[in-house]
């Protein structure tokens, strides 16, 4: 197959004597960015450093100020003094807040007051236990309450006996619930379905409290996919995110926008752009947003159009190889925004949107990079089996030589739907690569940033063409002389997991090893174990028992479990023990199999761990096992 180059990032820098190649260690000793705001005046940012404590196994966070100019940061305690509470109403009389609110009998004492010491959990319905969490019967409310002297009276429960949630479980915030600019309306969103039927749908509105008469309306009842993020201008003007279909969590999300009288999409007319998060500019009469590109992620601005009606005009206002992940606020002629790169971890950048020039303001991991050797990185465009040119990223060691042959790891992507990431704690490519390993990261059908076809075409068919391009993507770099054709292996998560299952019996001699992480080895169990009904319903097409649903039948056929005989590979599995979205009995099902057919095999078991690696000591052993294990069966 042919390659198209597009460009090459390959700019071979010379490694000073003092840097090292980036190590386990050292990734666990960078600190962890996380922004907060703009303060009150308007002359700082205040963000967080989480830099993990590998000794206490936790992490070690601290709050700082610095200019919006630049400059040295501050160490501060006083971070919510300083920052707008945007929790308090317009007017100053009143203050949101959030608590968990126990409504539903689940224990068995719960059931049975007398029997304190008995340790049972009953269920009548589904959604008994989510992501890594069983259901305890408390559900998380919307709370105002008056201030009076600058403290908080007592509290009114704006969901009073709902069995429903705001924040939304399990990775909803604050962003979930806010002010109406008047003070005297509360918008917030939840997913307002109990039990099976909450299992089933993706269907979250938005929701309309009023304070003063405490009545409560549905703002977006037509709509029956997502509702999520709202956000009001100052002018009143309410934004949020949006997918349409029930049931699909990874729908095309545009930004919409209503004044009250007409809700408009603004982004409907770009079939590439999956809006990721929003701000509102300063003047209320546009908004910012990020959108995955092609293998990258940037900053897009559209304005909201006037009375006039004029179409929403949409710009991209960054271009690079690198990824936007966060976006703060505006100041005057500055967007502040958080952005990494395959060398970089998240640091808080400007945008100054006359130039567009970026400028670096917090520079936290300064002095471990002036130790550490950067990776470099080629961007290209491969051709697949069905004549589409696919986005791959390739990733360098350090210091590399084309002239010489290097050990090289297919790397299979989440989601199924998602983005390549730039820069993870776990699956690090500059790690990676620092071992002396080429990393290949194709934007496999399934991506984001290539267009809603290209998105869709995983679903229902997950062993079938997007396999297929992770074929195309290794056979093209494999082309090259500098891949060292005998130590090929493949490794992923969750979607990825299941993908080197899959890959296993499909790769024809391709691979010497294979590592999976909470991968999805059996569909059945699947199905009949997950949290998350809607999602199985979705990517599979329906339940296994329909006969009648060709589709499904398809689906389910694809199982990597219906081809353990083709399976002659080594392969690490790893498992986590409170991941409840890919549970424990899919690494053992895998595990078992490739135990039983002789194949060397390990099992890597985090009973502590959900369906990430979080804890510090957790995660350097699993970059150890990760890394021993290639180098043992990559000979």
């Amino acid at each position: 197959m042919k390659t198209v180059l597009f460009f090459l990032l390959i700019s071979i820098t010379a490694v000073l004597p003092a840097q090292q190649k980036l190590s386990p260690e050292m990734l666990w000793k960078l600190g962890r960015v996380s922004a907060l705001g703009i303060s009150k005046d308007k002359q700082y940012l205040i963000y967080s450093v989480n830099v993990p404590n590998v000794e206490l196994n936790k992490g070690n966070n601290k709050t700082y100020r610095i200019s919006v100019n630049g400059g040295n940061a501050e160490e501060i305690t006083n971070a919510n003094e300083l920052l707008p509470n945007e929790k308090i109403s317009s007017d100053g009389k009143y203050i949101l807040s959030s608590e968990a609110v126990k409504l539903k009998p689940v224990n068995g004492s719960d059931f049975y007051p007398t029997l304190t010491k008995s340790n049972v959990q009953i269920y009548e319905s589904l959604n008994y236990r989510h992501w890594d969490t069983w259901e305890d019967g408390k559900y998380d409310h919307v709370f105002f309450a008056p201030l009076v002297n600058g403290k908080a009276g007592e509290a009114v429960d704006i969901m009073k006996g709902e069995l429903f949630d705001c924040p939304l479980k399990p990775f909803g915030g604050d962003e979930d619930y806010i002010w109406n600019p008047d003070g005297k309306h509360i918008v917030y969103s939840s997913k307002k379905k109990y039990g099976t039927a909450y299992a089933l749908s993706t269907n979250t509105d938005l929701f309309e409290y009023d304070i003063t008469s405490g009545t409560t309306k549905n703002l977006t009842t037509e709509n029956k996919g997502y509702d999520i993020n709202p956000a009001y201008n100052a002018q009143g003007q309410l934004a949020w995110l949006q997918m349409k279909r029930d049931g699909y969590e990874a729908d095309k999300q545009d930004l919409i926008v209503s004044n009250g009288f007409t809700t408009m999409n603004l982004t409907a007319n770009r079939d590439d752009l999956h809006v990721e998060s929003f701000k509102w500019s300063e003047d209320g009469r546009s908004l910012f947003f990020i959108a995955p590109q092609k293998g990258m992620v940037h900053v897009f601005q559209v304005t909201y159009p006037d009375r006039t009606g004029k179409a929403p005009e949409i710009t991209q206002l960054t271009k690079g190889e690198f990824e936007v992940n966060g976006l703060i606020a505006q100041t005057g002629h500055e967007l502040f925004l958080t952005k990494v790169d395959f060398n970089h971890a998240s640091e808080i950048y400007s945008l100054d949107l006359t130039s567009g020039n970026l400028t670096q303001i917090t520079h936290v991991n300064d002095d471990n990079y002036k130790n550490i050797a950067p990776v470099s990185s080629a961007y290209k465009m491969v051709q697949t089996t069905d004549g589409k040119q696919m986005p791959t990223w390739v990733i360098y060691p350090p210091g590399f030589d084309a002239k010489k042959k290097y050990p090289t790891l297919l790397f299979c992507l989440g989601g199924p739907q998602g983005t390549t990431p730039f820069y993870s704690f776990r699956w690090n490519f500059q790690l990676i690569a620092s071992q002396g390993y080429i990393v290949v990261a194709p934007d496999r059908r399934g991506v984001f940033g290539d267009g809603t076809k290209w998105t869709e075409a995983v679903s229902k068919d997950w062993g079938g063409q997007v396999i297929k391009d992770y074929l195309s993507a290794i056979d093209a770099v494999s082309k090259e002389s500098y891949v060292d054709k005998n130590k090929m292996g493949c490794v992923g998560a969750s979607f990825g997991g299941f993908s080197v299952f899959a890959l296993e019996a499909l790769h024809n001699g391709r691979f010497k090893t294979f590592i999976s992480h909470d991968g999805v080895f059996d569909f059945k169990s699947m199905y009949g174990t997950t949290d998350e009904m809607f999602f199985e319903n979705w990517e599979k097409g329906g339940a296994y028992w329909e006969k009648n649903n060709a589709v499904a039948q398809r689906s389910f056929a694809q199982s990597p479990s219906n081809f353990v005989e083709k399976w002659n590979t080594p392969i690490m599995i790893v498992q986590g023990g409170r991941d409840y979205r890919v549970p424990i009995e899919q690494g053992q099902q895998a595990f078992q199999a490739a135990q039983l057919r002789g194949i060397k095999s390990k099992l890597l078991y985090l009973p502590d761990e959900n369906h990430w690696v979080l804890k510090a000591q957790d995660a350097l052993v699993w970059h150890y096992e990760f890394y021993k294990w290639l180098e043992e069966t990559l000979k």
